[in-house]
C-alpha cells in the first residue's frame, strides 16, 4: 500500500498530469479518497516554490543552448502567453483568475504553468503560492468527485 501511495505521490509533482491524474489512479489503486487527496495535494504543491523562484531564471538561461534552446524557448512562450492571457481576463482580479486557473482541471492550466504564469506577472511569491494552493484544493475536490463517482460505478458494473 506504501508503494500505491508513493506512486501517486511522484504522479502528482509531474508536470502536465499532477493531482488532475494522480487522483484518479488512486482511485483505481481503490485508496481511501482523503488521503489520496492530501498525498496529491503535498506532491503537487511540492515543486511550487522551486518553480516561482527559478524556472524562470533556469528557462531563460537555457532558451540560448544549442541543444534545449527550442524546448527551453517553448516554455517561455508559454509561460508568457498564460501569464497574458490570465493577465487580460483578470484585469485587477489577478489572485482569483489564478486561483480558477489552477482549479479548474483542464489539461495546461495546472499548479506547474499558473505558478510560471505568475513569476511572469510579478505576482509575489506568497500571493502565487497561496493563489497555486487553493486553487490545487479546488482541483483535487473536483477530480476526487469525479474520480469517486466514476470508480464508483464501474466497480458497482463489474
Amino acid at each position: 500500500m506504501l508503494k500505491k501511495y508513493l506512486i501517486i505521490f511522484l504522479v502528482s509533482m509531474v508536470p502536465l498530469v499532477e493531482l488532475r491524474g494522480a487522483i484518479p489512479i488512486s482511485q483505481a489503486y481503490q485508496l481511501p479518497l482523503l488521503q489520496s487527496y492530501i498525498i496529491c495535494v503535498l506532491g503537487n504543491m511540492l515543486p511550487v516554490p522551486v518553480i516561482y523562484l527559478f524556472a524562470r531564471k533556469v528557462l531563460e538561461w537555457g532558451s540560448g543552448k544549442k541543444y534545449i534552446g527550442k524546448f527551453f524557448s517553448y516554455c517561455l512562450d508559454k509561460g508568457h502567453r498564460g501569464g497574458e492571457k490570465l493577465k487580460q481576463k483578470a484585469g485587477r482580479g489577478l489572485f482569483a483568475a489564478l486561483l480558477l486557473f489552477v482549479g479548474i482541471p483542464v489539461p495546461g492550466t495546472g499548479a506547474w504553468t499558473g505558478t510560471l504564469a505568475a513569476s511572469f506577472l510579478d505576482m509575489g511569491f506568497k500571493r502565487s503560492v497561496t493563489a497555486v494552493m487553493l486553487g490545487v484544493l479546488l482541483a483535487g475536490i473536483i477530480m476526487g468527485l469525479v474520480s469517486a463517482g466514476v470508480f464508483s460505478a464501474l466497480f458497482a458494473v463489474l
